[in-house]
């Protein structure tokens, strides 16, 4: 499986961003797809995750409320959708894929994942 991101960018504080995630190849295979972020000189750090047949989705704290995922199978895609962003919100941004990964239990860990995107930068303005 091949993932890529796309869609970020510079956006002022306040302002959103839609961010995609092109999955090809063995898709059939994947259970769920998440969504980490990574700030400059910080660890990464989860975002949210969906379950890849039943559209479930899960949270990080940080993202409730601002942010939603989805997908579309037919165009094997995942979507974050960022709003209200603020500076915090800066980092590069990828997404994740895996055989082994559960949306409800091990998809906040970046270990459970086998496939990743190279990340989309995402850029807060004050």
């Amino acid at each position: 499986v091949q993932l890529v991101e796309s869609g970020g960018g510079l956006v002022q504080s306040g302002g959103s961003l839609r961010l995609s995630c092109a999955a090809s190849g063995r898709t059939s295979t994947m259970r769920a797809i998440g969504w980490f972020r990574q700030a400059p000189g910080k660890e990464r750090s989860f975002v949210g995750s969906i379950s890849w047949t039943g559209g479930l989705a899960r949270y990080a704290e940080s993202a409730k409320g601002r942010f939603t995922i989805s997908r579309d199978i037919a165009k094997s895609a995942a979507y974050l959708q960022l709003n209200n962003l603020e500076p915090e919100d800066t980092a590069v941004y990828s997404c994740a894929s895996g055989t082994r990964v559960l949306y409800y239990s091990n998809s906040d860990e970046s270990s459970s994942y086998d496939y990743w995107g190279p990340g989309t930068q995402v850029t807060v303005s004050s």
